[in-house]
């Protein structure tokens, strides 16, 4: 199992080439629409030790490193008008990495933040796995109220997510907008857009280390495309 993969990823089971389509897409500006690209930070060291970060936060590996100076050139190819980020240090350092290429205004927000797991924060996803996994089993099953012990729901995440990019529509209408954060905030706009019901049982619909575009038009924000990888 991929170190790469968010907290929320790992306990729920979930793992396109850059297509013509979408670099035109962005690049030919509609009047009535704002898009948002959707991108994670770089593997950080908790992450290669499978440790849930949640509002921790641990520096980028050298790996991270190179997969987001590998991410900078493939992004550029976009007409980004800004960059609207999570606060976080694991974050800031990736966008500092991306903007040496981009180039581009930079927001931080910490309604972008991951979610908080309270008491399991630290810990490492096997040990979860092993020592509660009654507890975790029927944690999952909640969906969209799962929460670990003294943690955040996924539905608080993405309230204060939706909110932050609702805002960003009107403060920035008809811009093409690079949203760099955290896994389980993308998961939770997709999932939203999507209408999941973010249970053990959905299917798989995210691919790790992936890149995701969606649109804002008229109060509503909708889903242009999945899953654009780096290395295609």
């Amino acid at each position: 199992m991929s170190s790469y993969l968010c907290d929320l990823c790992v306990l729920c089971g979930e793992e396109k080439s850059m297509s013509y389509f979408s670099m035109n897409r962005i690049k030919n500006k509609n009047e009535d629409l704002t898009t948002f690209g959707l991108l994670r930070h770089g593997q950080t060291e908790w992450n290669r030790l499978k440790k849930i970060q949640g509002s921790n936060d641990s520096p980028l590996t050298s790996k991270g490193k190179e997969m987001i100076a590998e991410w900078s050139l493939i992004l550029k190819k976009y007409n980004w008008d800004r960059i609207f980020a999570s606060d976080m240090g694991r974050v800031r350092e990736t966008v500092s990495i991306l903007n040496r290429e981009l180039n581009v205004p930079v927001k931080h927000d910490k309604r972008l933040r991951e979610q908080f797991w309270g008491d399991w924060e630290g810990l490492t996803l096997p040990y979860v796995k092993d020592t509660f996994r009654e507890e975790l089993e029927q944690r999952v099953k909640r969906g969209w109220h799962f929460s670990a012990p003294g943690g955040e729901t996924r539905q608080a995440v993405k309230d204060r997510t939706i909110s932050a990019l609702s805002e960003a529509c009107r403060k920035w209408p008809r811009q093409n907008i690079l949203i760099v954060c955290h896994q389980g905030v993308i998961k939770s706009i997709l999932y939203s857009i999507a209408e999941r019901k973010f249970l053990p049982g959905d299917e798989k619909m995210l691919k790790p280390n992936s890149f995701h575009l969606i649109g804002h038009r008229q109060n509503q924000f909708s889903i242009t495309e999945l899953n654009i990888d780096r290395r295609k």
